[in-house]
């Protein structure tokens, strides 16, 4: 049985039971109550042109050192280590498509903040964008979450515009965090949302709010990917579920011998996706945007290949 409510626990299936039974394993470093952080470096951009776009879009938050967190057995002298943790108060929205990690996402803050402070609150906004600026929250709870361990959905907490854009919204956001006494808002999205999640942070800054904003990588595309981020949540399901699909196609078009198919897979600017499962399944042709565009091919051009490769199969028939 399923409850549309927002947070409402659900009467699991034999699979969903198990299913909910694996436990995802925490690096090291983040293991325990005792972390040692040491900062490096200030972030810096790789290109200096992008170094100063960047900067001067936001001066508040650009160049802020980095922050490593160290196995808690290391030896290092000038890491700083955290042994006490007051309670915190964090809020969670929901942007973006949906992801098979959502849930889990939600699942290791509340895991991580009860660990270190039972007293710790994790507050999810209800509908997405629209429930953080109209302050609409749902207190996460170990009961709540029971159901919702290793399932896919938003459905926990739902979406909606998925954008904190405008000045209104921006102010809005503002506001439930200064109202709530949030000690950290959690934005889940793509690369919108995160650059979203960016200028909130440059506001909240130049406003003296002590709300800070992180950004959690979701997105199917692939192209969040960058010297901090190994990959982002979504890309490794839309990968595998399409790499599985095609393989099937590929059979049948083994099995009949007439038949062509053409199969389009999703990407904006980047084609990762769709490379990953060329590489899982190994089709006779793939077409990547980015190699259209560097060799500057035409209709005609991809058309003549497409057709050649067809002629090419059917001499060897």
């Amino acid at each position: 049985m399923m409850d549309s409510d927002y947070g409402v626990a659900r009467e699991l299936s034999d699979l969903q039971k198990q299913r909910s039974l694996y436990q995802p394993q925490l690096p090291p470093c983040l293991q325990g109550t005792t972390v040692r952080v040491e900062f490096g470096d200030k972030t810096i951009a790789a290109d200096p042109a992008g170094a100063h776009v960047i900067s001067h879009a936001f001066p508040h938050t650009y160049g802020q050192p980095l922050a490593h967190f160290l196995r808690a057995t290391a030896k290092v002298p000038d890491a700083q280590i955290i042994t006490e943790h007051p309670a915190i108060k964090v809020g969670v929205v929901f942007c973006g498509r949906q992801s098979p990690g959502g849930h889990n996402v939600i699942w290791g803050l509340h895991d991580a903040i009860k660990a270190h402070n039972p007293k710790s609150t994790l507050l999810g906004f209800v509908g997405g964008t629209d429930g953080l600026f109209a302050q609409k929250t749902l207190e996460i709870t170990d009961d709540i979450l029971s159901t919702y361990k290793n399932q896919g959905g938003y459905d926990l907490l739902g979406r909606t515009k998925d954008q904190i854009r405008t000045s209104e919204q921006v102010n809005a956001a503002l506001t439930t965090c200064q109202t709530l006494k949030l000690d950290g808002l959690v934005i889940i999205g793509g690369v919108t949302s995160n650059t979203d999640a960016a200028q909130l942070a440059e506001t909240f800054s130049v406003s003296n709010c002590s709300t800070k904003v992180i950004g959690v990588p979701v997105t199917l595309n692939g192209d969040l990917k960058n010297q901090f981020v190994e990959t982002n949540v979504g890309f490794d399901t839309i990968c595998k579920v399409n790499s599985q699909l095609i393989s099937n196609v590929c059979t049948d078009a083994l099995s009949a011998e007439k038949y062509y198919y053409f199969i389009r897979l999703m990407g904006r600017k980047a084609s990762h996706v769709a490379l990953e499962c060329t590489l899982q399944s190994h089709p006779n042709m793939v077409i990547l945007g980015e190699e259209v565009s560097a060799s500057k091919l035409t209709l005609f051009d991809i058309t003549k290949q497409i057709c050649d490769a067809v002629q090419a199969r059917a001499d060897k028939t």
